[in-house]
C-alpha cells in the first residue's frame, strides 16, 4: 500500500530528483509487457488474485499499474471539486487495470508521481478526502461494480473469454513466485434473511439504549426509586405520607379503570357518595391514570398501583424538566439540575399525600415538545428548518393528558398555554404589520398540527369541565370562597420555611412552621441551594440577558400569585384578580399550588448558571495533549456535578417507614348494596372508599375536598341509628346494609349503633368479630 504523506507535494513534470528516498518502492519491478517472461505471468497472476479477493500484494506488479492510473484520475477529480469525483476515480481505477502496463514502465519517477497524486486524492481540498480514498481503494481491490450488476467492472473489460493482455482464461498459469499469494483470504460471511433481521434489530436496540433520552428516562426512574424510598419496599401494605388522601386517590384510579372497561357512560357517577350524581368530580380525578387502574382489582392491587404511580410521577417530573431545559439550549448537567429542582424541591415533600399536586411532569414535557416541534429554543431562537409537526401534535396531547389529572394544577397550566399562544400571535402580527415580507410563522403542517392538537386539548378540557360545572350547580358549597382562599394563602416567609418531611431542614424550621396558619399548604421552600443558583443565573448564564430578565420576572410574578390574599393589596394585584375574572380559579382551594411555576422558573435560571459553568470548564481545559491537563479537565467536569448533588440532597425526605394501610374489615363485594359504614367522617370515609374497591358497591360514604350538604345531614342523623327516623331515612335512600365497626365506633357519637335495641324497626342484626351488620328490609 502507498504511504500517505501528511504534507503531499505534486509536481507537474517529475524528475529523478522528485523521487524521495523516503517513498517505499514497489517490490519487484514489472517486466516489459512485450515479453512472455515467467515473471510477467507472475505479475499478471498476482494482479488477478488481487482483483478477485480484494487484497493488495506488494509483490505483484499489477498493483503498481493500478496505482498509476487510479491515483492520477482520483487526484484530477479532487482538483476540479466535482461531487462526482469519487465515481470518476473508481472508474479510472478500473480503466487503468485494463491497460497493457505501459504506465508501469515509467520507473521510480512515475511511481513517485502516482504516490503524490494519491496523497492529494486522499487529503487535498476536502476533509472527507481520506474516506473517499479508502472507498476508492475498496473498489479497486475487487469490488468495483460501478453499475451494480454484481460483476466487477474489470472482469467486464476482459471480454471474449480472455484475461489480461489477451491471454486465454484456460491457459495454465505459472506457479506464483510467492506461494502464499495463492491463498485467498476467507470470504466475508453474508448473513441470511433472519441473520440480517437480527443484526438490524441488535443495532437498533443498541442505538435505542445508548440514546440520550433513553438514558435520561432510565436514570429518572432509578433516581425516583431511591428518592421516594421506601415507597417500593412494602408496596402492597404501606402507602406514602398518611392513610387519608392517598387511599382516596388509590380509589380514584381503581374506579376509573373499572368503569371505563364496564360502563364508561357512568364514569362521573361513582360508587361513593351515593345517591349524589357526578361524585367522581368532587375532587381532582386523576383520570389520566385510568389505564393503570385497569390492571388488578381490590384494595391490595389499588395500594400497589398507587405506590408505583407515586414513584413514576417523580421520575416523570425529572424527565420532563430535563427535556425542557435541553430543548431550550442548556447542557446535560444544567438540564439535570433543572430536573432535580423541579421534581425534588423540598416543598413537594409536604404534598406527598396529594398525587394530583405532585403530577406535574406533563407540564414540562408538553412545553418541551411544543418548543421542539416549533423549532424554538432560548439560545438559538426560532429555527424554521427544525420544525416538526409530529412533536407539536404530541405536545398538545401530553398537555391534554395533564389536564385530565385534575384542575387544581391543570387550570393555571391551561391559561399559561393560552398566554403563550396569544403572545406568539401578537408578536407575529406586529412583525407582519411592520415588515410586510414576513413569511407564515410555521407553515401549513404546523398550523394544522396546532389546530388539531389545540382542539383535542380544548375537547378534553371541556369534557373535564362539564361535570365540575354540574357539581357547582348542584352543590354551591363546593365553590371556594374568598375566605377559604385566605385561610390557605401562604405569607412571604412561607417560601423560606421547609415542610417537616425534609431531611435537611425539617427539624430546623419546626418553630418557624408553628407560626404559619396552615403549615401543610404554607411551608413552600423550593430549596436554598436552588435560590442561590437561580440568583447566580441572573448574572452568569447561558441564557441571553432578556431571557434571564423574563425568567426573573416569572419568579417574582408567580410568587405574588402563589401568595393569594397575602399578595399586594390583599391579593387584588395578583391572585384575587384572577379568581374574580378567570373561569375555574374559584374551584382551586389554595393559591400555593402555583408554586409549581415558581419552581420551574427557578429551575431554568439555575440550569442556565450551571450550564455556563460546565461549558467554561470544558473550554478552559479543552487541550488534553498533556496528561495533567486532562486530569484537571476531568476534575472540573466532576466539580460541575456539585450543584446537582446539593439540589438533590436538599430534596431528600426523612427515611421513615410509610404508614400501613388499614385492612378491609369485611369483604365488601359480599354485602348487599347500597350500603353505609359507621362511623363516618371525611377522613375515615377515605379508607372506606379504598375498601370498596373490592366489588365497588354503591355506598353513602365518601370523602373529598368538600362535604356535600346532604351527606353532612346524613352523617349527623346517623348518630341516632338505629331508630325509627334513621331507618326511615335509609329506606328512602334505598340503602340495604349498614356496617358498624365496633372498635372504630366505640367512644364516638356513633357508639349507639353497637348495641341499641332494634325491636319493631324491621331490621336484623348479626355480629362477627369487629363487624356488626344491619340488614334493612325494603
Amino acid at each position: 500500500m502507498s504511504n500517505v504523506s501528511s504534507e503531499p507535494t505534486v509536481s507537474e513534470e517529475p524528475t529523478p530528483e522528485d523521487t524521495p528516498d523516503s517513498v517505499p518502492q514497489a517490490a519487484p519491478q514489472t517486466p516489459s509487457a512485450t515479453r512472455e517472461d515467467p515473471d510477467a505471468v507472475d505479475g499478471r497472476r498476482a494482479a488477478a488474485e488481487t482483483d478477485n479477493h480484494g487484497t493488495a500484494d506488494a509483490h505483484a506488479a499489477g498493483e503498481t499499474r493500478a496505482k498509476l492510473g487510479d491515483s492520477q484520475v482520483a487526484a484530477d477529480a479532487e482538483d476540479d471539486g466535482s461531487p462526482a469525483g469519487d465515481n470518476r476515480a473508481t472508474g479510472a481505477g478500473s480503466s487503468a487495470e485494463a491497460s497493457n502496463g505501459k504506465k508501469a514502465r515509467g520507473g521510480n519517477a512515475k511511481r513517485s508521481r502516482a504516490r503524490g497524486n494519491s496523497d492529494v486524492g486522499a487529503n487535498g481540498g476536502d476533509p472527507a478526502g481520506g474516506d473517499r480514498a479508502s472507498a476508492d481503494g475498496a473498489s479497486r481491490d475487487g469490488t468495483g461494480d460501478k453499475d451494480g450488476d454484481g460483476e466487477t467492472d474489470r472482469a467486464k473489460t476482459d471480454a471474449g473469454g480472455e484475461g489480461e493482455e489477451g491471454k486465454p482464461d484456460d491457459a495454465e498459469p505459472a506457479e506464483p513466485a510467492d506461494p502464499f499469494s495463492a491463498f485467498a483470504p476467507e470470504p466475508e460471511f453474508v448473513p441470511g434473511r433472519f441473520g440480517r433481521i437480527a443484526r438490524r434489530t441488535g443495532s437498533g436496540l443498541t442505538r435505542f439504549f445508548s440514546h440520550e433520552w433513553t438514558i435520561a428516562a432510565l436514570v429518572s426512574i432509578a433516581l425516583a426509586a431511591v428518592m421516594t424510598w421506601p415507597a417500593l419496599f412494602h408496596p402492597a401494605t404501606t402507602i406514602p405520607q398518611d392513610i387519608w388522601d392517598p387511599t382516596l386517590q388509590a380509589w380514584q384510579m381503581s374506579w376509573a379503570g373499572h368503569i371505563l372497561t364496564t360502563d364508561p357512560l357512568q364514569l362521573w357517577h361513582a360508587n361513593a357518595f351515593y345517591p349524589d350524581q357526578y361524585s367522581y368530580a368532587f375532587s381532582d380525578t386523576l383520570l389520566g391514570y385510568a389505564p393503570a387502574g385497569m390492571i388488578g382489582s381490590g384494595p391490595e392491587a389499588a395500594v400497589v398501583r398507587y405506590n408505583i404511580i407515586f414513584v413514576f410521577i417523580f421520575a416523570f417530573a425529572f424527565f420532563g424538566a430535563y427535556a425542557l431545559a435541553r430543548q431550550l439550549g442548556v447542557g446535560r448537567t444544567g438540564a439535570a439540575v433543572a430536573g432535580a429542582a423541579f421534581a425534588y424541591a423540598p416543598w413537594r415533600l409536604g404534598q406527598a399525600g396529594h398525587l394530583h399536586v405532585l403530577s406535574i411532569g406533563g407540564i414540562a414535557l408538553a412545553l418541551a415538545m411544543l418548543a421542539r416541534g416549533h423549532g424554538f429554543s432560548l439560545r438559538r431562537g426560532y429555527e424554521p428548518d427544525k420544525r416538526r409537526w409530529g412533536w407539536v401534535l404530541g405536545g398538545w396531547l401530553v398537555a391534554a393528558w395533564q389536564i385530565s389529572l385534575g384542575f387544581g394544577i391543570g387550570i393555571p397550566f391551561a391559561y399559561a398555554l393560552l398566554t403563550i399562544v396569544l403572545a406568539t400571535a401578537i408578536t407575529w402580527g406586529y412583525k407582519h404589520l411592520r415588515w410586510r415580507n414576513v413569511r407564515r410563522p410555521f407553515g401549513w403542517k404546523l398550523f394544522f398540527a396546532n389546530l388539531g392538537g389545540g382542539l383535542a386539548f380544548t375537547g378534553v378540557s371541556a369534557m373535564m369541565a362539564y361535570p365540575y360545572l354540574q357539581v357547582l350547580k348542584q352543590h354551591p358549597e363546593a365553590k371556594r370562597s374568598a375566605e377559604i382562599i385566605g385561610l390557605f394563602s401562604p405569607p412571604l416567609k412561607g417560601f423560606f420555611i421547609s415542610p417537616p418531611e425534609s431531611m435537611w431542614w425539617g427539624d430546623v424550621y419546626a418553630n418557624a412552621r408553628s407560626t404559619l396558619g396552615w403549615a401543610p399548604e404554607m411551608a413552600l421552600l423550593p430549596g436554598f441551594f436552588l435560590y442561590g443558583l437561580a440568583f447566580v443565573g441572573l448574572f452568569v448564564s447561558v441564557w441571553r440577558l432578556q431571557h434571564r430578565i423574563l425568567l426573573g420576572v416569572g419568579v417574582v410574578g408567580t410568587t405574588i400569585l402563589a401568595m393569594g390574599t397575602n399578595g399586594p393589596m390583599d391579593g387584588d394585584i395578583g391572585y384575587m384578580t384572577l379568581y374574580r375574572i378567570l373561569p375555574g380559579f374559584e374551584g382551586i382551594r389554595t393559591s400555593g399550588r402555583l408554586m409549581v411555576w415558581v419552581t420551574l422558573f427557578l429551575a431554568l435560571l439555575a440550569a442556565g448558571a450551571v450550564g455556563t459553568l460546565s461549558e467554561r470548564a470544558v473550554e478552559l481545559f479543552a487541550d488534553r495533549t498533556q496528561s495533567d491537563v486532562g486530569n484537571r479537565a476531568g476534575a472540573w467536569r466532576v466539580m460541575t456535578l456539585i450543584p446537582l448533588v446539593l439540589v438533590l440532597g436538599e430534596g431528600m425526605h426523612k427515611w421513615e417507614a410509610n404508614p400501613e394501610v388499614p385492612p378491609a374489615p369485611v369483604a365488601m363485594s359480599t354485602l348487599q348494596a347500597p350500603l353505609m359504614v359507621l362511623p363516618t367522617s371525611e377522613l375515615f370515609d377515605m379508607n372506606v372508599m379504598l375498601w370498596s374497591t373490592d366489588g365497588l358497591p354503591k355506598m353513602a360514604n365518601g370523602g373529598s375536598g368538600f362535604t356535600p350538604s346532604d351527606q353532612e345531614i346524613l352523617r349527623l342523623n346517623m348518630q341516632q341509628f338505629p331508630d325509627e327516623s334513621t331507618v326511615a331515612q335509609l329506606r328512602s335512600l334505598h340503602i340495604r346494609t349498614v356496617v358498624v365497626l365496633r372498635n372504630e365506633a366505640a367512644g364516638t357519637p356513633y357508639a349507639r349503633a353497637i348495641d341499641a335495641p332494634i325491636d319493631g324497626l324491621g331490621i336484623s342484626r348479626t355480629e362477627e368479630g369487629n363487624v356488626i351488620l344491619y340488614k334493612i328490609d325494603g
